[in-house]
């Protein structure tokens, strides 16, 4: 056995060895040609084009709308589950990670890149057209009014965000948990295999980005001609095509300096104005308007959507006559709305959702968001209620003849119009910049090859897919305006649905291994407490002088070479005469300059057993029993698995309790092992993200995805950590 310097190999918390973006030229080149096919057929033959898709929505509606429905309810009983069940504490990150945004932010880029401009532009003409001319029942009456403004809350309410949630949490999980890109090919790993790597993922990505990219276009679509009707009233300027393809202009390039800035500068500030703008939208018509009726309307409305959610989930109006038509141009086009933008949207809130539980993931997002989406929906909904139910049914007719100009007409109903027109104006802008900023660099990353999920694509692509983004839009405001547009959506976002299952059955199998782990490991827990506890506890006098002392950088170097390694060498010496391919690495560690230990097992068909002993600063507490007069930094000697620390010290034990303490987490791993096989949980489900001997034993389906993306085949601790307990030291901080 020796000891070697991985010189190749990262710390946990380096990034230098891990291979930058890469263009998947594949999925690049067959989505943008779709994409570019379309909007020339659309913009050449706008009539034809316009009447094709009238007959294919026509038929899905007729004939596959049902299985719209049944997806969606499907995402919504399944994020409830993993939010209610015990897998709901699993982290996406390592165990000891914590998310890296604060509370606010985070729920901004929750709403800003969820809700696109969109909602503005139905939270008028919605509500009034299920008034005047509902699903079901007559028109005009008191029952049409109570449910009027609930189905525009339904259709922007749980379905959607439980979609986002899906997508993101399976992501995020496979991403920061276990190493692998940060796509939805890798999150169907444990489903498909090594087939991911090949044409079957590459067609999945396509799927996703041209969905994707539709998705997008649709909503800036909408997003211009509300906008329009905006700037020709505060500028004089002629509303047409002209105008919306000059404000498509505008919005590419400011788009292309957002979203070139990165998540933490341009895209940030905007969500968080986006969030400030819409409040002071609302409460200055709560504060201008009908205030008792629109605050006692929202409390109805939101009792109203809550008892009657899982009768309108699975509605398809099969005894109405009509009630496919209305289906299609209202409910299956919100779903295919939802699924379409459903990859991007979770794509990017796993990308800042980092260290969170999935619980906590879960809940924020079929709670905040949608309860601001209820808030602007019944107060515009409700605030042109009242002014229909008042008499005005040629305000009626407008809005629902011309959506964007009822919108407007409800703004300048108000005292103050030109301010409140102007601030309406702005809202929809930023809304319309959030969608189109994290639009354009989700979709560069979907044609990336990505290792870290830190990394975003090249900035060059993002001013690809913005440009063509906003080709596809003037091609289908040119070919027909909105509805050609709710058609596209409604067409490409079924493949979608398909990728939807998908994901659930993959990540339904990754749980059933977390909730195997954690009950294997519960269950040794309680065989070795029967025999007096667990081993590695210390003496009473190491852990007072433990709560007494705060070792220096030194301390540790000098326990980690004294101590540590001599015992995990006498481990794996020992190890290695029993018959097993151990190996003991050492591993960099850039942070504090203290190299770690890193002990890995490899079991055949099943996942490796991995034990790492690692340095991390932490600060010293200013109360407590710990308290130290000086201020500032201590270091810890902490232990890593797989999914992160545990967050425990060995600083101060001797050479047998290291021992000890490997063989504690080796025996509860092969617990695990043990009652996966008993109760049918695989154990290898998700690609081990690292290999410390890859001259030792061969590649095979259990790659990891990262080490595969990786060019010159190097799976190594360092490429381990990056995935399994990156920010290892900033983490426990």
């Amino acid at each position: 056995m020796s000891v070697t310097d991985k010189t190749t190999d990262s710390a946990p918390t380096e990034k230098s060895q891990v291979s930058a973006p890469k263009v998947n030229w594949r999925v690049f080149t067959i989505a943008s040609l779709i994409i570019i096919s379309f909007s020339i057929w659309a913009m050449l033959a706008p009539a034809n084009a316009d009447g094709t898709m009238k007959t294919v929505v026509a038929w899905i509606a007729e004939n596959v709308g049902w299985f719209y429905v049944v997806t969606v309810t499907a995402v919504i009983g399944f994020v409830l589950w993993v939010a209610l069940s015990k897998v709901g504490s699993v982290r996406m990150g390592p165990d000891h990670s914590r998310p890296q945004y604060k509370l606010f932010t985070w729920v901004a880029y929750l709403f800003a890149a969820g809700v696109g401009i969109d909602m503005l532009f139905y939270s008028v003409t919605g509500p009034i057209t299920q008034y005047m001319m509902p699903p079901a029942g007559e028109g005009q009456t008191a029952a049409a009014a109570e449910d009027a403004v609930v189905w525009t809350m339904f259709h922007y309410g749980m379905a959607g965000w439980a979609m986002y949630a899906l997508l993101g949490m399976a992501m995020g999980y496979f991403a920061y948990r276990w190493g692998t890109p940060l796509s939805i090919r890798a999150a169907l790993y444990p489903l498909l295999g090594k087939r991911v790597k090949g044409g079957i993922g590459d067609a999945i990505d396509i799927v996703t980005l041209v969905g994707t990219v539709f998705g997008v276009a649709t909503a800036m679509g909408i997003g211009v001609v509300l906008l329009n009707v905006g700037f020709s009233i505060m500028f004089g300027l002629e509303q047409g095509l002209a105008l919306q393809i000059a404000l498509v202009i505008v919005a590419v390039v400011l788009t292309i300096a957002a979203c070139t800035s990165g998540v933490d500068k341009g895209i940030r500030w905007i969500a968080e104005l986006n969030i400030w703008s819409a409040a002071a939208l609302l409460l200055y018509i709560l504060v201008t308007g009908q205030t008792s009726f629109l605050i006692n309307s929202l409390v109805e409305n939101i009792g109203r959507f809550v008892f009657t959610l899982p009768e309108r989930t699975l509605q398809t109006f099969a005894y109405e006559e009509g009630g496919s038509e209305w289906m299609s141009g209202w409910t299956l086009f919100f779903w295919a709305f939802w699924l379409a933008w459903g990859p991007f949207v979770g794509l990017f809130l796993a990308r800042i959702s980092r260290g969170r539980t999935l619980r906590e993931f879960v809940i924020a997002a079929i709670t905040a968001p949608v309860l601001c989406d209820f808030l602007v929906v019944s107060i515009f909904g409700n605030s042109a209620l009242h002014e229909v139910l008042g008499g005005n049914t040629e305000f009626a007719q407008l809005a629902m003849e011309s959506p964007e100009q009822g919108w407007y007409a409800l703004l300048g109903m108000f005292p103050g119009a030109p301010l409140l027109i102007g601030l309406g104006t702005l809202s929809g802008m930023l809304f319309y910049l959030t969608s189109s900023n994290s639009g354009a660099m989700m979709m560069s990353n979907f044609s990336s090859t990505i290792q870290d999920p830190s990394q975003d694509g090249p900035k060059w692509l993002r001013i690809f897919w913005a440009v063509l983004t906003a080709m596809l839009t003037i091609s289908m405001l040119v070919a027909g305006g909105v509805t050609t547009m709710e058609h596209a959506t409604l067409i490409f976002a079924l493949p979608v649905t398909i990728i939807a299952w998908l994901v659930m059955a993959s990540f339904a199998k990754a749980l059933r291994m977390e909730r195997g782990e954690s009950e294997g490991r519960a269950l040794h827990q309680a065989s070795t407490a029967v025999h007096g506890g667990q081993v590695r506890d210390r003496t009473w006098r190491q852990r007072l002088a433990g709560m007494r002392s705060y070792p220096s950088k030194t301390d540790v170097a000098m326990f980690m070479e004294n101590t540590a390694q001599p015992a995990l060498a006498e481990l794996v010496e020992e190890l290695i005469a029993g018959g097993d391919q151990a190996t003991m690495d050492l591993v960099p560690n850039e942070d504090t300059g203290i190299p770690s230990y890193a002990v890995t097992v490899p079991i055949s068909d099943h996942r490796d057993f991995f034990y790492q002993v690692q340095a991390v600063e932490a600060p010293v507490p200013i109360f407590g029993g710990r308290m130290s007069p000086k201020a500032g930094v201590y270091y810890r000697v902490e232990v890593f698995t797989q999914t992160g620390s545990d967050g425990y010290d060995l600083m101060g034990a001797t050479h047998q309790q290291m021992i000890e303490d490997v063989l504690i987490r080796y025996e509860g791993h092969l617990g695990f092992l043990t009652h996966s096989n008993q109760y049918n949980y695989a154990s290898v489900l998700t690609p081990p993200v690292a290999s410390v001997t890859p001259t030792t034993r061969e590649e095979d389906e259990n790659v990891s995805l990262a080490g595969d993306d990786d060019s010159d085949g190097d799976h190594s601790v360092g490429d381990h950590s990056v995935g399994g307990h990156s920010d290892g030291g900033h983490d426990a901080k």
